[in-house]
């Protein structure tokens, strides 16, 4: 074990608007010891989120940004391959804060157990992880849709904003969901079963999105921002409620986002409408992961929920594919796979 190497993907440097290739570095280090109380972890498969862009940012935010030297934040499933605690033993599986790194050490805090016969531990990361949980606290705290109501999400092809759909289905409610292309579009309306799909590079994007939503929008689960809010605006009915988890379309932005100040606009209908919006991070509801898993496991068990994932082989090709997500290049929850 001393001779084994270890690689990680540390922060080289703070990107200015879109992060590029020099932002990241490949190091290769020994494989660090556990000491008394410790686990030595090795990853099996890293979670790829757009927090991460934020994280790269020495800006304030909800949470501590990555230094530049240090690891890249992340999730992952790791397997248990030492343990000095008597609760974890060799073999056991996790998810752990590892970040982008094949080993790495572990006080046992952070960890969840991952139970391998319930469902791929790929899920762990994703459908059953913190995306499928974000859109399920939204969609039950924040959002809370009604029988025959009307639920938009964006990047509905998305770990969390496929879920959000089947869920509002579930609750009895019409789900139309927002994707970049005709392919996702299809995998949205066949294979999730939403109501309607639309397409946002369409040129005549607002006018489909109108025609999808007849009644109104009632619950808009908001992940992306930009031009996709300023269609959506307009459509929400009088006390819509407007979950925000994420605005992706803006991670990337240098400066003010060019064209007009839409503020104004926006808090009008706020006002107007009633319109209640409200943003969170996924830890506010940390209470109800246990009511998450009780939910959500048998349904994606049984097939009633379905997931699609994007896997990509090699922690040196996290860089890219990170870079890519966040231009929408990935279909489905995105993964590394870091070892087998």
């Amino acid at each position: 074990m001393p001779d084994e190497q270890a690689r990680r993907i540390v922060l080289a440097s703070r990107p200015h608007g879109e992060p590029t290739a020099e932002n990241f570095r490949l190091e290769t280090v020994p494989v660090p010891q556990p000491g008394a109380g410790q686990l030595l972890l090795r990853t099996r498969y890293l979670s790829l989120d757009p927090y991460m862009r934020g994280r790269m940012s020495a800006a304030k935010s909800y949470a501590k940004p990555v230094e530049v030297g240090d690891v890249m934040t992340g999730e992952v499933v790791a397997e248990v391959v030492a343990s000095d605690r008597p609760d974890y033993k060799a073999g056991d599986l996790v998810t752990a804060p590892l970040g982008w790194q094949t080993h790495g050490l572990s006080d046992g805090k952070g960890l969840r157990r991952v139970d391998a016969s319930s469902a791929p531990i790929t899920t762990a990361l994703g459908v059953l992880g913190m995306p499928g949980f974000t859109a399920y606290a939204g969609l039950r705290e924040i959002g809370r849709p009604k029988e025959g109501e009307t639920v938009v999400v964006a990047a509905a092809s998305g770990p969390v904003g496929s879920m959000v759909g089947q869920l509002a289905r579930k609750a009895g409610a019409r789900a139309v969901g927002i994707a970049g292309g005709p392919e996702k579009c299809a995998f949205v309306r066949d294979e999730l079963g939403f109501d309607a799909a639309v397409d946002h590079r369409a040129h005549d994007f607002a006018e489909q999105l109108g025609a999808a939503c007849p009644k109104g929008i009632d619950v808009y689960f908001e992940n992306v921002g930009g031009a996709v809010w300023q269609a959506v605006l307009p459509l929400l009915n009088d006390f819509a409620r407007v979950p925000v988890c994420g605005l992706v379309s803006q991670y990337n932005l240098a400066g003010p986002p060019e064209g007009p100040d839409n503020l104004p606009t926006t808090m009008a209908a706020v006002l107007r409408k009633r319109l209640t919006l409200r943003g969170y991070i996924i830890f506010d509801f940390a209470g109800l992961f246990p009511d998450f898993l009780r939910d959500v496991t048998p349904a994606v068990r049984d097939g009633s929920i379905k997931y699609r994932e994007d896997v990509v082989d090699g922690l040196e090709n996290a860089p890219e594919a990170f870079m890519g997500m966040l231009k929408g290049r990935n279909f489905g929850k995105l993964l590394v796979k870091v070892a087998g």
